[in-house]
């Protein structure tokens, strides 16, 4: 397969990516540019549903194996063990207390679902092949990295809420509720679910992204705006480094369950995440005392555009060089 910088520089500009950008540049320039809220939501519900069930279609196709329960396990174990890299490397990196340490740490394990469709829209655009069950996977990896979070303040700051409400906000995420819902109806139905869907969940997906892209690098600009205070050259250097490091993480877990060269793509793209929708509303609940402003924009404004700029072609080329 080709290697060559021609071949990665096409990740970078392909057009949901150049959308990305246009929104992120718009933003930074204070342009009236604007997506409605009603229209990204539904865009958000469209993509998690489409994504969902090819997830799904493609599970039913190959039957669930030792191979997919080992992707479950590694996910979870990933989810968990990142969030204190992460506290670590807080700690020495900027001048964060254990409390918003913490609270940041949890963001890194979990899992940023729009890099990862953009990551599918990328190998399916190249025609690369890739194991379904990785959305269950993504669904997975929501929980684990929020509990790390929590023992985290817990026992490095002495304060977390074991609240009810929280653990009702995971379990009735509505995206990992839709993910995993849209996942379990795709297996269900199969082939025959996905030829019937087909106009609907395979034609438009690539616009849809496109426009949804647009209004993320708008959000991601305009979080960076608001809150360039409250973020120091340690935290961008964190938000830039994290990333790589748990994509590392992904990429030996791939290699050691035997995933394809997309499967591998694909677990070093949710490893090297980080989570702007579930975790700061799980944050916002268990830690209201951390600084929302903080792990927000440094998750939102840092590190998803990183990935989509040069995240996304590193990890490319890495899964093809193993």
């Amino acid at each position: 397969m080709d290697l060559s910088i021609a071949s990665l520089a096409s990740n970078l500009l392909a057009p949901t990516i150049l959308f990305f950008i246009l929104g992120l540049v718009a933003a930074i320039a204070r342009s009236d540019l604007s997506i409605p809220d009603g229209a990204a939501k539904i865009m958000s519900i469209y993509l998690l549903l489409a994504i969902g069930f090819k997830g799904g279609v493609a599970v039913a196709e190959s039957g669930v194996d030792s191979q997919m329960i080992a992707s479950l396990g590694a996910g979870a174990v990933l989810s968990f063990v990142l969030p204190f890299i992460a506290y670590w490397l807080l700690r020495i990196m900027t001048r964060l207390d254990p409390l918003n340490a913490s609270a940041v740490a949890g963001h890194y394990g979990s899992i940023s679902i729009v890099t990862f469709v953009t990551a599918v829209n990328l190998l399916e655009g190249r025609g690369l092949g890739f194991e379904g069950y990785l959305v269950a996977v993504a669904a997975v990896m929501e929980v684990p990295a929020i509990m790390s979070a929590l023992w985290l303040a817990a026992r490095r700051a002495g304060t977390a809420s074991s609240d009810n409400s929280l653990l009702r906000h995971i379990i009735g995420n509505g995206s990992i509720v839709l993910l995993i819902g849209s996942f379990a109806i795709g297996a269900i139905t199969g082939e025959a679910g996905l030829i019937e869907l087909k106009p609907f969940i395979v034609v438009p997906f690539t616009g849809v992204l496109a426009v949804f892209l647009l209004d993320m690098g708008l959000s991601a600009g305009k979080s960076l705006l608001e809150h360039r205070k409250d973020i120091s050259g340690g935290l961008l250097a964190f938000g830039c480094i994290m990333p790589l490091i748990g994509s590392l993480f992904g990429l030996a877990a791939g290699v050691l369950i035997g995933l394809s060269t997309g499967g591998i793509f694909l677990m070093m793209v949710l490893s090297a995440s980080a989570s702007y929708i579930a975790v700061p509303a799980a944050m916002r609940l268990a830690l209201p005392q951390a600084k929302s402003g903080i792990y927000l924009s440094l998750a939102l404004g840092v590190t998803f555009p990183f990935n989509l700029t040069l995240g996304l072609p590193i990890y490319f080329l890495l899964a093809n060089l193993i």
